[in-house]
């Protein structure tokens, strides 16, 4: 006698339904599916109509694919609905913990003159472009007014080391107001580190403060795209790199470089010099419509193809290292991974939907004006207002995360109901950046078929699905990844 009912009586006599999906076609004969948290599954144009058709039944294969990339159910069925919905609310879980990081610009002043600059820079002996402490302490009661429960306080310039103390002094009044908000408090510096010394490393080791940097590369290219009085930039960060690693930790230092015209050859040695001084990883980082980047013609001189190109022949040369043994990330690669194969909250506000202008990070400019995004007010330098939310004089948190334009600016960003998105395969995983858009477009939402934005996106999460589904090596690192 069997010890199991037949396989009949485990199939519901309900009719089948769709679910929501989207897709794209890929080539005459193939399609690319995506459920509605971004899951992908590729089916061939007859499998395709089938499905659209509902002519499918258990035992055929494509019935148990759909079943399971929750693209259809059974009328009545409630378990596909609360498996999506579920997985939907973990995936949004960001927007429980609103506006974790506050940005203080201390100072426009710079001793480098880069060319790609995305900040409208000051010269170093016009003092008048430092922030007041009066102002820094008004933005940190703003800071602290955030719901969420860990926040970051980053510090950005121009070079913020050109205004340290002030520095000291948000950091020491941060400590002192947020154990009484019970809050806990993450602090980063992003400097070109030329002016590191002692006392600030001193400083940065007895109040866990983390450091961020520039390495674009090899001496002669890192000093190429960041010139500074000397010609000495490149060394001037190597040797604060190594202070840092050796004072504070391996792990208190990181480093982002810009992709200019002179990086595109070189892609494997900019990676090398990255594995030479001990850093974990790399950021391919494409340069943004934003500041001297714009004003010096940096910007136009490549399209998204050649950005592309460049990005694929570093993964390429990361995963063979990897595949050697030596762990080394691209961490875009990383966090678009998290969000394929997870259903883990991002905290990178670039692959946020609703996007996370405001509700991801406020930033306090040197003069007091409120900014929704580093973007928004880097667009204010070139005298566009756009993202510019209020004054720290006569704003409150609540005001400024509530106010008519913020709400206006992310419900624009919502890609789940915007335009060319709302039915994209990849819509899941990309994210919004109304800041880029309003940029390159002059419109929040933008264009999407003409958007380099949307076209970087839909190219590296086409590279990472051949990867996965093709190379099983590669495949292996890169899952690797995503659960790390």
């Amino acid at each position: 006698m069997s010890r199991f009912l037949p396989q009949e009586h485990f199939h519901s006599p309900a009719a089948i339904e769709l679910l929501p999906f989207r897709f794209e076609r890929t080539d005459p004969s193939n399609y690319l599916v995506s459920n509605m948290v971004g899951d992908f599954i590729r089916l061939n144009s007859d499998e395709f109509g089938r499905l659209c058709q509902l002519r499918l039944e258990p035992g055929d294969g494509l019935y148990e694919r759909a079943y399971t990339s929750h693209l259809i159910t059974r009328k009545g069925q409630t378990s596909q609905h609360q498996i999506l919905a579920m997985r939907l609310r973990s995936r949004m879980g960001f927007l429980r913990e609103p506006s974790p990081l506050h940005m203080f610009v201390v100072t426009l002043r710079c001793e480098h003159s880069c060319p790609y600059c995305q900040v409208s820079r000051q010269s170093t002996d016009t003092s008048k472009f430092d922030m007041s402490e009066e102002t820094a302490q008004r933005a940190l009661k703003i800071a602290l007014e955030s719901p969420a429960r860990r926040i970051k306080i980053e510090f950005q310039g121009g070079e913020p080391l050109l205004n340290f103390p002030l520095i000291v002094k948000i950091v020491q009044a941060a400590k002192s107001k947020a154990s009484g908000a019970v809050k806990q408090l993450d602090f980063v510096i992003a400097t070109n580190l030329a002016l590191l010394n002692d006392s600030i490393l001193e400083f940065c080791k007895a109040h866990d403060v983390n450091l961020s940097t520039s390495l674009d590369g090899p001496a002669d290219l890192h000093n190429k795209n960041r010139p500074r009085p000397g010609a000495n930039s490149h060394a001037l960060a190597v040797k604060g790199i190594k202070e840092v690693q050796r004072v504070l930790g391996a792990d208190r230092v990181s480093a982002l470089m810009t992709t200019t015209e002179a990086s595109f050859e070189r892609v494997e040695q900019i990676i090398d010099e990255y594995i030479s001084h001990g850093l974990d990883g790399i950021f391919l980082r494409p340069l943004s419509p934003y500041g001297f980047a714009i004003k010096t013609k940096q910007y136009s001189k490549y399209d998204i193809t050649r950005w592309l190109d460049f990005y694929k022949r570093g993964l390429r040369y990361i995963l063979d290292l990897n595949r050697n043994g030596h762990n080394f990330f691209e961490f875009y690669t990383l966090l678009l991974l998290r969000r394929m194969l997870s259903d883990r909250p991002i905290g990178f506000v670039d692959l946020r939907s609703p996007a996370g202008i405001g509700l991801g990070a406020l930033v306090y400019n040197y003069d007091g004006r409120v900014f929704a995004s580093d973007e928004g007010r880097m667009l204010a330098e070139m005298g566009d207002t756009t993202f510019e939310l209020g004054h720290v004089e006569n704003a409150t948190y609540k005001s400024l995360v509530g106010s008519e334009k913020l709400v206006g600016l992310v419900a624009d960003s919502l890609t789940q109901c915007a335009p060319e998105c709302h039915s994209c395969a990849y819509e899941s995983h990309c994210g919004a950046d109304p800041v880029y858009h309003h940029a390159t477009q002059g419109d929040a939402v933008g264009i999407k078929p003409l958007s380099a934005f949307c076209s970087r996106q839909k190219g590296v999460i086409n590279t990472i699905l051949e990867l996965l589904e093709h190379s099983p090596e590669d495949a292996a690192v890169l899952r690797q990844w995503g659960v790390s």
